[in-house]
């Protein structure tokens, strides 16, 4: 396996990026997506200011925030679904406890 340093070396920077990228996501799929000039300004900005070192890379940090707010909503709404559960207090932690000591050797 090669080291990174011997890496950069060996492929240079931009095939040794590709290379963790594929193995960190996967293979990448490419998408066009058409802004209008301002919303392209507000990427741009956004890429320059946040330190990202694309706009591929600020436009799939946006989706896997979305995916987390959605896998949290959904949390929510499952939570909120179910039945009521008996307050959660010191009687409820040391019922905790004591369960524990019992199934502790």
């Amino acid at each position: 396996m090669l080291t990174p340093l011997v890496g950069l070396r060996f492929y240079g920077f931009g095939m040794f990026a590709k290379i963790c990228q594929d193995l960190y996501y996967g293979r990448m799929s490419t998408m066009n997506i058409s802004l209008p000039e301002m919303l392209k300004a507000f990427v741009d900005e956004q890429v320059s200011q946040r330190g990202y070192g694309t706009s591929s890379e600020y436009v799939r940090e946006l989706i896997r925030k979305e995916q987390e707010r959605q896998q949290l909503r959904g949390l929510l709404l499952a939570g909120a679904a179910s039945k009521p559960m008996p307050p959660v207090d010191g009687a409820y932690f040391e019922a905790l406890r004591s369960q524990a000591r019992r199934t502790l050797p």
